[in-house]
């Protein structure tokens, strides 16, 4: 590739999700989700075609559903998989395909069962899928008795339960889907669309792949219409086709559109593709999808470009769980936590490390999010697991390396057909760190016998004879690339690389497009010198100020993806500790002081924020890289923190560190209303303005000016009394549908009405009316009690519930929140 990457517009199409959709996105037929009235049962069992399952002991659930947040934490399980098991279950359904379906093609669609899953209707195996991330269908046609109940059941075999460096939950946690087909049929994630912008016009190229199952040659018409946001038809257009009996055959499109809307991170407009598949006038299938304009450019000098503007891309790293709620997938949820992190000045996100829900790139196209897509964090060979706490002990080696050979390929083109068409998908990722030096594979540059380059990461005792050589990275990122090449030419392939030096080493990073650098920020300028044609951003990095100065600084490196957005489950420290809390928000989707921090170096709108600690003792090891290295004697107990909390209840006369997060160009403190700190300019060495004062309770408030002194922000914290109500506020809409989620944020207020933050008080949860309690979640790492129960601490004086509403239309659920000698709160929602 050229130093310029070529411009790649590009415009991409999102299924439409949405609670009662019939056009769901397997993009084919008629689809109907299933996730109620499944049975549970964990444990093994063997099942025979033709008998009866043993229907004793099953649990009665909904999907999705992950088994292995419902069971309490252990100090005997795995740190790197959250202290939580894994094991072996089943789930079973019965489903009855009226008579009058018979002649169609019936399919049953999974978003994502993890992992080693085998699916079974009427006791016959359909197919195994060991990959718990991706999504798959089966024709379950042949198995299914029509006019009668039907039994579907799938074994999930979790028995490695170590088997990742972070939590994957265990189970079907994603939705199901039964899919109804005429044997004539669009194939699932049959419809394409990629753009050329020409000027001022948008050339819509458009690929549709049709599918003959039956035993005849038919010919049919393909009719494409693109859809503006007010519902007008912009273009159209209509082509025939002759099918041979059970073939396939592409029928290739351009839809023209004068002046088309771009989609961009402020304004993410969006068109709706609607594809009609007809057949002697008939219509027998049809595929409607989101779509809109916009183009990509990547330079090697000038970095990235969206729709012609120069950026920086400004993204996090994202795993796919939500605290309590484990991998349970809930589009609200991630919604909300999207959307905060967009107000602290986020654009892109990645996914770390392995395709996620489909409504989570829906949600970043309607949002305007960017996204780089990842597909694995290991290829052929396992990485280190920790399970006595991250980087401690002895690892272990379970992982997904046993199937990579035979179903890497297609996992990975399975992501981009379903992928391929989402507006935020900016990259693809085809790994994450498997080039990490001796984990496994080694290379001479290890021993430091090259003078040029160095290495700087730990290299595990340097250049192994015996482990696998580096070399082999070249070819499989060859070979992975070619495969995305074949399903989306449209966008760049990049991957995470860790052990830089030793890629440098191999056809690795030149197999790439643009190349990500985890940690690794000391080799900017020097590979941008050594190879000139290289694109270069970061891939992964920490929260450092230096990490995002290297990007700020230098136009040639276009954005960093921090490790990471949200604290997630599992790569825990040693116990007690739930997961890896670098996060920008917590587990509950609560900002953290980071947050605010990070909304001060990337946020346009004018910000302020106020943290504390007293000044011997610090802020202390606020997350996991600082509790290492504080524990190893690496770190000092430096000033100023960006892990303050908003406190200010200390002792009278105490001696206070006041930090202050802002973009204002200078800030001045005052207490009570008077001047305790005087104004200061921004620190551009830390990012943060400080004062040393001796504590007095009351009213602490910073004002922030810009450079012609003019004040643009306050910001107040203020002492507080001990707790003596729960506030609750639900998050969202209060009257909402069935099986909707319910978010309600709690936080306890002292007799002013004002928040404390210094408070841990149990609370109860307690539902009148048809609905159930998904989990309650305060996002304290260091609580290991129980999650599965209606009680739970709150942590900073916060907590988030979730119920989820199961009535019907017009019912009422009431939810109270109790707890000794605190006020009580009670939400009412109405169930439209």
């Amino acid at each position: 590739m050229k130093r310029i990457i070529r411009k790649l517009a590009v415009l991409a199409i999102s299924s439409y999700i949405g609670l009662h959709t019939l056009y769901a996105q397997p993009g084919f037929g008629i689809a109907e989700r299933v996730n109620s009235d499944w049975r549970f049962h964990l444990g093994d069992m063997e099942i025979k075609a033709g008998t009866e399952m043993d229907r004793a002991g099953w649990q009665q659930v909904s999907l999705p559903h992950d088994w292995s947040v419902k069971y309490p934490l252990s100090p005997n399980l795995a740190s790197a998989t959250g202290y939580l098991p894994g094991g072996i279950g089943w789930y079973r359904k019965q489903l009855t395909i009226p008579a009058e379906d018979q002649g169609k093609k019936i399919f049953i669609y999974f978003e994502g069962v993890y992992n080693r899953s085998e699916v079974f209707v009427n006791g016959k195996s359909v197919g195994k899928r060991p990959n718990g991330y991706v999504s798959f269908s089966y024709d379950i046609t042949p198995y299914i008795e029509f006019g009668k109940e039907n039994t579907i059941a799938v074994r999930v075999d979790h028995s490695q339960s170590a088997d990742s460096r972070w939590y994957t939950g265990s189970g079907i946690y994603r939705d199901v889907w039964i899919v109804k087909a005429n044997p004539m049929h669009i194939d699932q994630w049959g419809v394409y669309a990629y753009p050329e912008i020409k000027g001022e016009k948008g050339i819509l190229n458009t690929e549709v792949t049709v599918v003959n199952s039956a035993s005849a040659s038919s010919a049919i018409a393909v009719e494409q219409q693109l859809v503006d946001m007010t519902g007008r038809i912009v273009a159209k257009k209509t082509q025939k086709v002759q099918i041979g009996a059970s073939d396939k055959a592409t029928v290739q499109q351009q839809l023209t559109v004068s002046n088309p809307k771009l989609w961009s991170l402020d304004q993410p407009q969006q068109y709706t593709l609607r594809t009609i598949v007809t057949q002697n006038g008939q219509q027998i299938d049809q595929s409607e999808v989101k779509t809109g304009f916009r183009a990509f450019t990547f330079d090697a000098n000038k970095g990235f470009a969206l729709n012609g503007e120069w950026m920086k891309v400004k993204g996090v790293c994202l795993h796919h769980d939500a605290g309590v709620l484990g991998a349970e997938v809930y589009p609200e949820v991630w919604r909300r936590r999207l959307l905060t992190l967009k107000s602290l000045g986020v654009n892109a996100i990645r996914t770390s490390h392995n395709p996620q829900a489909s409504s989570l790139y829906a949600l970043c196209d309607e949002l305007g999010l960017l996204v780089m897509d990842e597909a694995f964090d290991e290829w052929e060979f396992p990485k280190r697991k920790w399970l006595q706490g991250w980087n401690f002990g002895t690892p272990g080696f379970q992982g997904s390396y046993d199937f990579f050979e035979s179903w890497g390929e297609q996992d990975l083109a399975d992501m981009v057909k379903r992928d391929r068409n989402h507006l935020s998908i900016f990259a693809w990722s085809i790994g994450n760190e498997v080039d990490y030096p001796n984990d496994p594979y080694s290379h001479p540059i290890l021993n430091g016998e090259k003078k040029e380059g160095g290495f700087t990461q730990a290299s595990y005792g340097g250049y192994k004879k015996d482990a696998p050589d580096a070399m082999r990275l070249g070819d499989i990122a060859k070979r992975l690339v070619a495969v995305v090449k074949k399903y989306d030419k449209s966008r760049a392939v990049t991957a995470g690389l860790a052990g830089v030096a030793m890629s440098n080493e191999t056809a690795y990073p030149g197999a790439l497009d643009i190349a990500g650098y985890n940690y690794t920020e000391s080799r900017y300028q020097l590979d941008h010198k050594r190879f000139p044609e290289r694109v270069i951003f970061g891939s992964e990095n920490r929260h450092d100020l230096s990490a995002w100065l290297a990007v700020r600084d230098n136009a040639h490196i276009f954005g960093q993806f921090l490790w990471t957005g949200i604290d997630y489950l599992g790569e825990s420290g040693r116990w007690p500790s739930r997961g890896f809390y670098s996060g920008l928000l917590d587990f509950a989707g609560f900002v953290k002081p980071r947050g605010y921090y990070r909304q001060s170096l990337w946020s346009d709108k004018p910000m302020a924020y106020l943290g504390t600690y007293p000044l011997k003792g610090g802020a202390g090891a606020t997350d996991v890289w600082s509790a290492l290295e504080s524990e190893e004697g690496q770190r000092k107990n430096e000033a100023p923190s960006m892990d303050a909390w908003p406190i200010w209840n200390y002792q009278e006369g105490q001696q206070i560190r006041v930090v202050c997060y802002t973009n204002s160009a200078q800030a001045r403190l005052e207490l009570n209303g008077k001047l305790v700190g005087e104004e200061k300019k921004y620190d551009e060495k830390t990012g943060i303005i400080f004062w040393d004062i001796p504590y007095t309770s009351g009213k602490l408030e910073v004002v922030g000016f810009d450079n012609h002194k003019k004040e643009i922000i306050r910001h107040a914290i203020q002492s507080t009394q001990r707790p003596t109500a729960i506030h609750a506020t639900v998050l969202g809409e209060q009257d909402i549908k069935s099986g909707a989620i319910i978010q309600i944020a709690l936080q306890l207020v002292d007799a002013n009405d004002d928040p404390v933050i210094l408070s841990e008080d149990e609370i109860t949860c307690d539902l009148i009316g048809n609905a159930r309690l998904l989990g309650m979640e305060a996002g304290n790492n260091a609580d290991m009690g129980d999650y599965t129960d209606n009680k739970q601490r709150v942590y900073h004086g916060k907590m988030i519930a979730y119920v989820q509403a199961l009535g019907q239309s017009g019912d009422k659920v009431d939810i109270r929140f109790t707890s000794p000698w605190l006020k009580t709160a009670t939400i009412q929602c109405l169930i439209k």
